[in-house]
């Protein structure tokens, strides 16, 4: 079964049971697949990995409108994208610890042969190449800064 038939279940489930916040955040998942299925060439089919992208892009962003909310003392808005973050997880890979971050980072900065923080822009895109998907780019970029410093 495909994310994208995962999804339209899981929508059916949650309209059945009548949860409202897992609902509309199933729904702004299927929003975003149709969408990406409608792109030419795409004929309606969305791949895994694509979808997977998707989602973190939606992830990224509930996690920006989150940080605002907080600081804005918008707790009634900081819980709906709380909620919704924590649906479109479910379908997202599992992030790996800083610990385990380090250790890939640390190997790419070797194989690189990266020895500065003036590598950086070199180390960048290998980095997000072996994590992609397993960790957040921000996370990334903190714990190499901190290895090339």
């Amino acid at each position: 079964m495909t994310i994208q038939e995962q999804i339209n279940a899981d929508v059916i489930v949650a309209m059945k049971a009548k949860e409202e916040i897992t609902l509309r955040a199933l729904r702004s998942l299927k929003s975003a697949l149709l969408l990406a299925g409608s792109e030419p060439g795409a004929n309606g089919i969305v791949s895994d990995d694509a979808a997977l992208k998707i989602f973190q892009k939606l992830a990224k962003q509930r996690k920006e409108s989150l940080d605002i909310y907080v600081q804005n003392k918008r707790e009634d808005l900081a819980q709906v994208e709380r909620d919704e973050l924590a649906v479109i997880e479910k379908y997202l890979p599992q992030q790996m610890s800083e610990a385990e971050i380090k250790v890939v980072l640390q190997e790419v900065v070797t194989t690189a042969g990266a020895k500065s923080a003036a590598d950086f822009g070199k180390v960048m895109p290998l980095a997000m190449k072996a994590l992609a998907g397993k960790a957040d780019g921000k996370v990334i970029s903190a714990i190499l800064k901190e290895l090339l410093a």
